[in-house]
């Protein structure tokens, strides 16, 4: 699709979306307050990238987003495209496509972009961390515990590994949450992976925390917050009802280093990151959103990506996006909230 007809389809798609959800620019206290819970409150929503493409590339797959040194967006799919984005209108600007060593599709999930502007990427098929510079070469790959390799190389699940990914204040230390549990571990129990920097773009591996999610809910994302706390994402689908969604404040940093713990069964002396429920996303306004297919509120989709846009003293504003699979069912839609942390 030519850039002229992709433009087209985000004017009209935007301007749906704002005559529904009346999102857009503005200040906070000129917004109407749709609340999800005492802690969060929806801006509005956008479907204007749903099923549209740029530079011959599907846009949608959505895993991850970031935002650029330049204050652009980076969106990751994980089809191995690494989409840059208009902050305001969120119409693409740029597609780089990435891949392995051997020149074989990432499952691209989770993004940080680095203080140098390189991109550091997680992929679900090993699990591996890799360093891409803008334009999608590969300039290094970090290492993994064999733990965390999918079986039989390691104790993960095809497919249930690295998903968030987020540097922690300051920029030396690099957090990578695994989606699922290991095998041998107790069920929704996933374990989070730090790096520190060592200089010249490099990482070595660090501590490793544990956290335990809803039941049946798996960790698609976190970020980082100033105060060195995470914002967690949760999220699950049953057949026939449709997704789960919620949003935690967690805290790592009296949590106990479980690099050393084979098995986490909850024996005594292992403290857990501990989290706080903002909100389930399910209890948002829909705003006349629309679903096609059952969901317990129809603002709802396959969650996966997060990011922090702005903050002030106890206030976040954070943008939420979804992985629509490429499938006529689905929806790639982005969520504008108010946070209070």
């Amino acid at each position: 699709m030519r850039l002229r007809t992709v433009l087209a389809t985000f004017t009209a798609g935007l301007a749906a979306a704002a005559s529904l959800t009346a999102a857009g620019p503005a200040h906070a206290d000129t917004r109407v307050d749709h609340a999800c819970s005492p802690a969060v409150s929806l801006d509005g929503f956008s479907d204007a990238l749903d099923k549209t493409a740029f530079d011959g590339t599907f846009v949608g797959n959505f895993s991850a987003l970031a935002v650029d040194r330049d204050g652009s967006l980076a969106a990751l799919s994980d089809r191995s495209s690494l989409f840059g984005l208009d902050p305001a209108t969120l119409a693409p600007r740029s597609v780089v496509p990435l891949a392995d060593e051997n020149g074989a599709p990432l499952d691209s999930e989770g993004l940080v972009i680095d203080r140098d502007g390189t991109r550091l990427v997680t992929s679900e098929t090993e699990p591996s961390v890799r360093r891409h510079s803008a334009d999608g070469r590969i300039l290094d790959r970090l290492p993994v515990p064999s733990s965390l390799l999918v079986t039989p190389a390691g104790r993960a699940t095809a497919n249930q590994t690295f998903e968030g990914l987020t540097l922690l204040p300051g920029g030396r230390t690099l957090l990578a949450s695994m989606e699922y549990a290991l095998s041998g571990d107790s069920a929704g129990v996933v374990r989070f992976q730090t790096w520190t920097r060592t200089g010249g773009g490099r990482f070595r591996l660090a501590a490793q925390y544990a956290y335990r999610t809803d039941a049946g809910l798996g960790v698609p994302e976190v970020q980082a917050l100033p105060d060195g706390r995470l914002l967690v994402l949760e999220r699950g689908f049953t057949s026939g009802v449709g997704n789960t969604v919620r949003l935690y404040l967690a805290d790592p940093r009296h949590a106990t280093d479980t690099t050393g713990i084979e098995n986490l069964t909850g024996q005594d002396g292992v403290r857990l990151v501990g989290k706080t429920l903002l909100t389930d996303i399910a209890a948002c306004p829909s705003l006349g959103a629309t679903a096609k297919q059952p969901q317990p509120n129809p603002l709802l989709d396959n969650i996966e990506g997060m990011v922090v846009t702005g903050h002030r003293p106890g206030r976040l504003k954070v943008l939420l996006v979804s992985d629509d699979n490429q499938n006529a069912v689905q929806t790639t839609r982005f969520y504008h909230l108010r946070v209070r942390v």
